[in-house]
Formats: structure tokens, sequence, C-alpha cells
């Protein structure tokens, strides 16, 4: 049964990053990957809220943990789609803009598991 949690949550977690970068921010070439770095960042966020949730208050059951943290914000937020874009910045001469990008996504997501964390365990 888990493993049909994960691959739901999977499933709903891979269309909902194909939907960020392809219909809200497309990546263009040479362009800066808003689209990765958002879902990223979100994903980051929704992780610490629900591991707050889910592990630290135990509002939600463990069984959910499955289906959300490992099944959807494991496929919603994708290292392999953040390394690929900042090697293409990289490869394309926009070495810049690739450090910045690595800076940028390493910073914000920690930041966004703790924001997720702290703000949700003060409101539960």
């Amino acid at each position: 049964m888990i493993w049909l949690a994960v691959a739901i949550g999977g499933a709903i977690g891979a269309l909902g990053r194909y939907s960020v970068t392809a219909y809200m921010f497309p990546v263009m070439a040479n362009r800066f990957p808003l689209g990765t770095l958002t879902a990223n960042v979100v994903g980051s966020l929704l992780m610490g809220i629900c591991y707050a949730l889910i592990i630290e208050k135990g509002v939600i059951s463990p069984e959910w943990r499955n289906l959300l943290m490992t099944g959807f914000l494991g496929a919603f937020t994708t290292f392999s789609t953040f390394a690929l874009d900042a090697v293409t910045l990289w490869q394309n001469g926009y070495g810049q803009l690739a450090l910045i990008y690595v800076a940028i996504s390493v910073c914000a997501c920690v930041l966004a598991v703790a924001l997720g964390i702290e703000c949700t365990l003060r409101l539960v």
C-alpha cells in the first residue's frame, strides 16, 4: 500500500511541476530557470509544513507522509532538473548567472523548509 501512496503522490507532484515550468514560467533558451526555482522553493516550504504537521505535531496521520512528502514533494521538487538548468546556463556562457541560480536555489529552499516548519509549529 505504501508504494501506491508514493506512486499516486509522485504522479500528482510531477504533473504539478510540469504545470509550473510549462505554463507559469516557461524556460526560453538562455533564460533564468524561474519555473524550476519556483517549484523547488514552494516545494521546500510545503516540505517544512508537512514535516511540522506530520512528524512534529502529529496533526496529520503518519500514513500521509509517503503520499505527500515522498511522492508528491519528491516529484514536485527536482534536484536533477535544477542541476541540469544550472549546467545548461553554464554551458551557454552564462557562468555568473548559473552560480547565482545555484546560490539562490540552495539558500531559498533551505530557508523555505525552515520557514515552513517554524510557521506551522507556531500556528498548530
